[in-house]
């Protein structure tokens, strides 16, 4: 029983019935007006429900006072695109006239049987009141008033749900806006996956270089060495704290431009780092790499982050070449160091795994593992011919 009247507690009940209830205000004036033709209304409807705006409207009103709690009620609140929608607002309109005027019709008639019921019970005659103006006075009566009331019940929670159903079908989203709602999660989740990548390649180079640095400097046991591995590991952190305000920045700022993040143009800062780890770095650079697309070139640095965070992890500080060549149509980047032991299995981890998906986003080719007694990671990126929203 207290599970059948839950909803009496909610407040979503009472805001139904008052979205059912409003379309009648404009009814209730026009019967001032006319009462010998209250259908009008309904004609005017008509014409109303083909302007795009109208559709909006409807859509808020039924958002806020049908589904005040749904996080995602299925009712769309854009205007009208398409004579589709359109139709399918004047039905929605005409429909929720139709329901207004019932529930408007049944409440009063259950409320006024439950009121004459009870004077039945008292020793009144009924009067006013169809099918009960014959009833005689007695006191069984007040056993059936509160059936009336249950009745009302009913019938309120009852074309409450039914005219929230209504409103998903007729007010829903289109097939373009639940595209559009589609492609804006997809690119939500592309976008948390490149804060993921972003904060893997600058975070874990820098705790790599510092890893390596404070190792080296407990081995070498000379405060001249100490002193330079400390300054190296106090510079890479800076540069971390840097890399790390701008990745959270894509979080707090959702139009925060993406020119913020580092390009090929600052790969000397990688090198250095890598340097001031101990490995020997021999790097070459040919071609204009400020002239490179932002994209590219962005994606380019994350790269090359990745590859030498990898050499330093996995092989420590060991010989290094690393070659950087921009042609006309094209981004080469190689980068080879000495095999360490053991030889781990081409493709293995998420450093790899996100090298290659950087390069296939933007319609290139990676590949990374063993080549002789090398270990090699070359990248070519086209420049010319970009994937459409990579930033």
């Amino acid at each position: 029983m207290v599970r059948l009247l839950r909803p009496l507690l909610r407040g979503t009940t009472y805001t139904r019935l008052l979205h059912l209830w409003v379309p009648m205000l404009m009814e209730s004036l026009w019967l001032f007006i006319d009462p010998s033709r209250p259908w009008v209304p309904a004609l005017v409807l008509v014409p109303l429900g083909l302007l795009p705006a109208v559709r909006r409207g409807e859509g808020v009103q039924a958002r806020l006072l049908l589904t005040p709690d749904a996080p995602d009620s299925g009712i769309s609140e854009a205007p009208a695109a398409s004579w589709r929608e359109r139709l399918r607002t004047v039905g929605w309109l005409e429909l929720r006239w139709v329901l207004g005027w019932t529930i408007c019709y049944v409440t009063v008639r259950l409320l006024v049987a439950a009121v004459e019921l009870a004077r039945c019970a008292w020793g009144h005659v009924p009067s006013g009141a169809p099918l009960l103006d014959r009833l005689p006075p007695a006191r069984a009566w007040a056993l059936a008033s509160p059936v009336a009331l249950l009745a009302l019940y009913g019938a309120v929670v009852g074309l409450g749900v039914l005219v929230t159903a209504c409103a998903r079908l007729l007010l829903g989203p289109s097939a373009a806006e639940r595209l559009a709602a589609l492609e804006e999660r997809t690119e939500q989740l592309l976008e948390r996956n490149r804060i993921a990548r972003e904060l893997h390649d600058s975070i874990g180079h820098a705790l790599t270089v510092a890893v390596v640095q404070a190792g080296a400097a407990r081995a070498a046991a000379d405060p001249e060495f100490t002193d330079r591995a400390l300054g190296a590991v106090e510079e890479t952190g800076r540069a971390a704290l840097a890399d790390l305000e701008r990745v959270l920045g894509v979080l707090r700022e959702t139009g925060r431009p993406a020119s913020a993040r580092p390009t090929l143009a600052e790969a000397d800062r990688l090198l250095e780092s890598a340097r001031a780890s101990g490995a020997t770095v021999d790097a070459e650079v040919s071609g204009p790499v400020a002239a490179v697309p932002g994209p590219v070139s962005r994606e380019g640095y994350r790269i090359l982050q990745e590859s030498l965070t990898n050499v330093l992890r996995h092989a420590g500080a060991v010989p290094v070449r690393v070659r950087v060549a921009v042609t006309d149509d094209r981004l080469l980047l190689r980068v080879r160091n000495a095999l360490p032991e053991p030889i781990p299995g081409p493709g293995r981890g998420s450093g790899l795994r996100g090298i290659r998906e950087r390069a296939a986003l933007l319609g290139g080719t990676a590949h990374t593992g063993p080549e002789r007694d090398e270990w090699l990671v070359r990248v070519e990126l086209p420049l010319g011919r970009t994937a459409s929203g990579v930033i």
